[in-house]
C-alpha cells in the first residue's frame, strides 16, 4: 500500500432540513475532488441533515428528518459515489434504528462497497437523540487506519487517546462549531448574523470574525494539541454561515502528526482544502513516542467516575438535572 494519501476538508453552509439540496452540495465537492485524485473526504457534522435547528425539534419531527445507516436513501447515495469516484467519503446525519432510537451518526463509506459509522458520543443536541457508547476505529481499502469523533467528542483529550491507543493514524473530525454561545467566559461567543449576511460588502468583517476568538483562534487553543500529542493526522471538517439562527466559522483543514497545519481556509463561504499524507511522518511523532511512554497503572483514576460527572447536555446548556 502506498505511505501517502490525498485527503480532502469540506465546510460548506448547508440547508437546515433540506437533504436534497445539501447532497446535492457535497455530490459536487466529491465530484472536485476526484478530479484532483482525492482519495478521502470528510463533510462536517450532519452536513445532510443540517445542525442547529434540531434543538428545536420534537420527536415526530425529527423521526421524520432522520434515516437508517446505511439503507436509507442518504447513506445509499453515498455509499454509491464512494464507489463510483473510488473515494472513502465520511458524512453526517440523523440515524434511526429498528428500535427508534436516534443518533447523531457520522458514516464513513469505502470504495469496496463497505462501511462504518460513529454515534456521537457526548450528543446534546436534543434529549431524543441518544449518546453513543463506543469509539469508531477501523481499517480503510487505502491502507490506513481511521478514527472518528464528532464535534464535542474531540473536546475531551480522552477520547482521542482512546483513537490513537486503538491505533488510528487519521482522525475524522467533522463538527458544527464556532460562533456559539459558551458558558465558560472565556471561550466562543455568538456572530451577529449581520455580518455573515453582509459579507461580501464588508469582507474584512467577517474575516476578522472566522479568523479571530470565535473561530480559529479558539481553534488553535486546543486543535493541535490533539494531533500533537497522540501522533494523528487531523482532518477537520466545519460549517460556515448561517446554521440555523448562528453563524459557524468554517476554518476547515488538516493537520499532521506534529499539530502543524497542512492546508486551512478562513474563506467566508463554501470551501474545500487539500493536502498529502506522508505516512512516514507518524511513527516517530512525538505523540506517539509518548503513547510508548505511558505508564498505564497511574491514571486508574480517568477511568473512575469521582462524582461531578454530568451529561454533556447539562454542561453545555447549563440545565438541571431534574
Amino acid at each position: 500500500m502506498p505511505d501517502n494519501l490525498k485527503v480532502a476538508s469540506v465546510q460548506f453552509e448547508h440547508q437546515s432540513g433540506d437533504k436534497s439540496a445539501n447532497l446535492e452540495k457535497m455530490c459536487a465537492f466529491v465530484e472536485q475532488a476526484h478530479q484532483q485524485g482525492v482519495e478521502l473526504i470528510t463533510f462536517p457534522e450532519c452536513s445532510i441533515t443540517g445542525y442547529w435547528y434540531l434543538r428545536k425539534l420534537d420527536r415526530n419531527q425529527l423521526m421524520k428528518i432522520a434515516e437508517p445507516v446505511s439503507d436509507g436513501p442518504s447513506s445509499q447515495a453515498v455509499l454509491q459515489w464512494s464507489q463510483e469516484y473510488n473515494m472513502t467519503i465520511g458524512a453526517g446525519l440523523v440515524e434511526i434504528c429498528e428500535d427508534g432510537r436516534m443518533y447523531n451518526t457520522y458514516l464513513v463509506a469505502m470504495p469496496d462497497g463497505s462501511h462504518k459509522k460513529h454515534r456521537k458520543l457526548h450528543a446534546f443536541i436534543n434529549e431524543d437523540i441518544d449518546c453513543g457508547d463506543e469509539f469508531t476505529v477501523f481499517d480503510t481499502p487505502h491502507g490506513w487506519r481511521i478514527g472518528v469523533l464528532i464535534c464535542y467528542d474531540n473536546n475531551l483529550i480522552e477520547n482521542a487517546r482512546m483513537n490513537a491507543l486503538l491505533g488510528a493514524e487519521i482522525l475524522l473530525a467533522p463538527h458544527q462549531t464556532g460562533g456559539t454561545k459558551s458558558r465558560s467566559p472565556h471561550a466562543m461567543d455568538v456572530i451577529d448574523p449581520e455580518i455573515w449576511l453582509n459579507r461580501k460588502e464588508n469582507p474584512k468583517a467577517i474575516e476578522e470574525e472566522i479568523r479571530g476568538p470565535k473561530g480559529r483562534e479558539w481553534l488553535m487553543r486546543w486543535l493541535p494539541s490533539r494531533a500533537h500529542d497522540n501522533g494523528l493526522f487531523i482532518l477537520f471538517s466545519n460549517g460556515v454561515g448561517m446554521d440555523d439562527d448562528e453563524v459557524r466559522t468554517g476554518n476547515a483543514m488538516v493537520l499532521d502528526p506534529y499539530g502543524r497545519i497542512l492546508v486551512e481556509t478562513w474563506k467566508a463561504d463554501d470551501n474545500m482544502v487539500i493536502a498529502e499524507l506522508d505516512k512516514s511522518l507518524q511513527p516517530m511523532s512525538t505523540g506517539q513516542r509518548w503513547l510508548q511512554a505511558r505508564r498505564p497503572e497511574l491514571y486508574k483514576l480517568i477511568a473512575t467516575q469521582i462524582g461531578f460527572e454530568r451529561s454533556t447536555r447539562i454542561i453545555r446548556f447549563g440545565e438541571d438535572e431534574a
